[in-house]
């Protein structure tokens, strides 16, 4: 009788990050009494998010539901995965984080650096673990991914049983753990009856290049280079730093990590024996300039053009301790991430006008491979689950898209699979699913500095018009008493360039007194609110009807005062609050 009254509440599937975007992911599987989290990260701000340091998921309906909450769980140590994990802790009650090794000493480095101290247990899994999380029943399958101890999940729920792939590649000849193909077809076996995978290469025929064909490109830098290497990757791109120490030792280079999320990672990963490199082969910044050219290598983050990391500095000449060389070759171990083409190029450009030799990842320098899965890979792994529902994740729209059509060419119904939003909300009910009209918050936070108050999307788009089409201040002077405009609003413009500026000024200050006039004449009194609609309403449509421009306008509102005096548009003085 106990099952039959858990079975009428069905279990709801959605995403708060990760669906149409590649980075924040943050899914949930939610009944009743349990919400189970898998993974939270962070994306990282584009050209068009000024003053911002990262995007999280937006916490909203985990917050009002908290008591429902039992177990985070990740399922590898990226920053998109992870990342966000301080953030959701300062502002929720999560009872425990089951991690992987690695990805739970590099979220213990973020809970220290923060000093975040909550009563969260952080518990390690491997590939043999079981756990009970509330209603549901948590297995775990290893994957191959550019990070070591990266896991796919499997959950039995009270109506059915969903498998979540994380991020995955199928590599045949990994530099570390092979992905589990024998337990992912046990379950396609015993039936899984949704499946969650990642998408983020949906655009790619083919397969995936094993990590393995990187090392020789990246040797191939190193005999080649005759002054100093600098090499910048993702730091938390375990494997591949790994087979940096190991040529840099080959080739008799020190190495010297620089950027705080580089040395913290690796040195994470050297406590659990991930990255093997002797301490007299690891040196400090301050080590660098006692070093020839030729025995140094670098390890810096900065492959997406990121404005605060190490390369971006250098290529400014504004870092503490590198100063570009003739000789210096630069090498990005990475790919561009969509969105992060200009700020990379910028940065190639400059360091290249410094004199350095900058050498990136293509069809004849093979200095990087994805540890996401290509076409050939996603049709192998719905041959091997063969679910009887898919929802693509991890990916932007068209990916997603993509996904979803190659499922169906493997022979899943299309009515079967399900391309949804961040909040959009899947049901599974008697091992049967469906999409529902529910929605739960999902917009995009924007984090500024360490804060934990989110900048909203207004602030965002602000910061972008104030760039781009500049601020025009209207003081309006008014005398409360007698309801009317003593003088005609005083114009003030930065970065809003026309060219008869004065005239303009002169234009736009009788039209909005012209208005202002006929409100204050109404027979009711008018509100500072009404008063600052009309002036922005206004003066946007005048000035983009005249200079086809939108800059921000700030009304400032006065109350009169014959004692004080301001300056008017011609320089003659009036008398203000």
């Amino acid at each position: 009788m106990e099952k039959n009254n858990k079975l009428i509440a069905p279990v709801e599937i959605y995403a708060l990050g990760g669906l149409g975007e590649v980075g924040k992911n943050l899914y949930c599987i939610e009944n009743d009494t349990t919400i189970l989290i898998i993974d939270c990260g962070v994306t990282f701000p584009e050209d068009d998010m000024p003053g911002v340091d990262y995007v999280i998921p937006d916490f909203t309906h985990l917050i009002e539901n908290q008591d429902k909450i039992k177990a985070l769980v990740i399922t590898h140590g990226h920053e998109d995965h992870i990342g966000a994990v301080p953030f959701l802790l300062k502002q929720v009650n999560v009872p425990i984080i089951y991690s992987p090794r690695i990805a739970l000493a590099l979220i213990r480095h973020k809970l220290q650096d923060e000093k975040i101290q909550v009563p969260t247990r952080l518990v390690q899994y491997d590939a043999d673990s079981k756990f009970k999380v509330g209603d549901f029943d948590l297995e775990f399958f290893r994957v191959t991914h550019s990070i070591p101890d990266s896991f796919g999940l499997h959950i039995d729920t009270p109506h059915g049983n969903i498998v979540t792939t994380g991020d995955f590649k199928i590599d045949l000849t990994p530099v570390d753990g092979d992905f589990d193909l024998s337990k992912l077809t046990r379950y396609g076996d015993k039936g899984i009856d949704l499946l969650l995978a990642d998408s983020t290469n949906a655009e790619k025929e083919g397969y995936t290049p094993s990590e393995k064909t990187v090392i020789q490109g990246i040797s191939d830098v190193f005999s080649e280079a005759s002054g100093r290497l600098l090499i910048s990757t993702f730091s938390s791109n375990i494997s591949r730093i790994q087979q940096i120490v190991e040529t840099s030792m080959k080739f008799k280079r020190k190495i010297i990590p620089f950027g705080r999320s580089m040395e913290s990672n690796i040195q994470a990963a050297r406590e659990y024996g991930y990255i093997k490199v002797p301490d007299d082969y690891l040196k400090s910044p301050e080590d660098l300039k006692h070093l020839k050219p030729n025995e140094v290598c670098i390890l810096c983050t900065g492959t997406q053009g990121e404005p605060m990391a190490v390369l971006s500095r250098i290529s400014r000449g504004e870092h503490k301790y590198i100063t570009v060389l003739p000789g210096d070759t630069i090498v990005f171990s990475s790919s561009v991430i969509p969105g992060n083409t200009a700020s990379v190029n910028l940065v190639i450009n400059q360091l290249t006008r410094l004199g350095a030799s900058v050498v990136t990842n293509s069809v004849l320098n093979n200095l990087h491979a994805s540890g996401h899965a290509s076409r050939q890979e996603m049709r192998l792994l719905q041959k091997l689950a063969r679910p009887k529902y898919f929802m693509p994740v991890h990916g932007e729209y068209r990916m997603l898209k993509l996904h979803a059509s190659l499922a169906v060419d493997c022979g899943i119904n299309k009515k079967n699979t399900f391309v949804c939003s961040n909040g959009e909300v899947l049901t599974l009910i008697n091992n049967k699913v469906s999409k529902t009209d529910t929605f739960y918050p999902a917009d995009s936070i924007y984090i500024d500095g360490k804060s934990t108050v989110s900048v909203s999307t207004s602030v965002i788009k602000d910061r972008s018009t104030l760039i781009n089409e500049g601020m025009v201040s209207v003081f309006l002077v008014i005398n409360p008493k007698n309801n009317e405009l003593v003088y005609n609003p005083i114009i003030e413009s930065r970065g809003f360039i026309t060219s008869n500026k004065r005239g303009l000024q002169k234009k736009t200050s009788e039209v909005i007194a012209l208005e202002i006039n006929k409100l204050m004449k109404g027979p009711k009194k008018v509100t500072y609110y009404e008063l600052k609609q009309t002036v922005k309403q206004v003066a946007s449509h005048f000035l983009y009807r005249e200079s086809r421009r939108n800059p921000m306008v700030i009304p400032i509102i006065l109350n009169y005062n014959p004692n004080l005096e301001i300056k008017n548009n011609d320089n003659t003085s009036k008398s203000v609050a």
